[in-house]
């Protein structure tokens, strides 16, 4: 017999599977990469941050920060992490649909993420072109994706992405 998965959002009792999720995936080098100098800015958006469960057992999380990216208010993928035992059956790009639908009725004008673009393409996220949004820190251009939620957003995607505070 198989459980059946769960998705649904992020609750504060998730946080230490979370944790135990994330170091699993990316190792302690994961608080040095210039994503997470966006993340230590502020607070991630709970209401825009998703888990898979199994039988109640966190199995997979995507967590959304609020940023500028630029002059555009959008929201920062990531970190995007699947249980090894349960990755290839889709439930990470499960969860990255749910969360860029959820920023689409958030009203949120863009959601941006540093990635593989053979991953998130599919998702709909494209590589910024030309490369005009600045992180702080240094990131492959290409690994630079965005998925616009708003006409036209693209061009106020110029200057420094960091934490918006929208609490």
């Amino acid at each position: 017999m198989t459980s059946e998965l769960c998705y649904c959002p992020e609750a504060p009792s998730h946080d230490s599977e979370i944790e135990d999720i994330n170091a699993e995936a990316f190792g302690p080098g994961r608080f040095a990469r210039t994503a997470s100098r966006i993340r230590e800015q502020g607070p991630h958006d709970m209401n825009l941050s998703f888990v898979c469960l199994d039988a109640d057992q966190v199995i997979a999380s995507v967590r959304m920060t609020p940023v500028f990216a630029g002059k555009a208010e959008g929201h920062m993928l990531g970190p995007l992490a699947v249980r090894p035992s349960f990755k290839n059956r889709g439930i990470g790009r499960q969860l990255v649909r749910i969360a860029v639908d959820a920023a689409e009725k958030a009203g949120s004008e863009v959601v941006v993420l540093v990635g593989d673009a053979p991953y998130y393409g599919p998702l709909g996220f494209r590589p910024i072109i030309p490369p005009t949004l600045e992180l702080p820190g240094p990131v492959d251009p290409r690994r630079l994706l965005a998925v616009p939620l708003v006409e036209g957003v693209e061009a106020n995607m110029v200057g420094m992405m960091r934490f918006r505070d929208c609490f």
